[in-house]
């Protein structure tokens, strides 16, 4: 129902919704884990941690986009 209203053509799942609340809502956005550990009713943090590291990837991922940015600057400094 809630895909509809937003016009989203994916299926959405439970556990998509689930994990999207966890990654995209709560800790990318500085909740601690403890808190979203206890939102999402997990009994214990590891099974939160899960959640956690597909924000760590992210991370790296950004930095290493934008480590590839600034030599793409530097370099164009360096030209001209």
């Amino acid at each position: 129902e809630v895909t509809k209203k937003l016009e989203i053509e994916k299926h959405l799942t439970f556990h998509i919704a689930r994990h999207t609340f966890a990654t995209t809502v709560t800790l990318s956005n500085g909740v601690p884990i403890e808190t979203v550990s206890k939102l999402l009713g997990h009994t214990k943090i590891a099974t939160t941690q899960i959640y956690a590291k597909v924000i760590e990837r992210k991370v790296s991922d950004d930095i290493n986009n934008l480590k590839i940015k600034l030599l793409q600057v530097n370099n164009k400094k360096i030209s001209i």
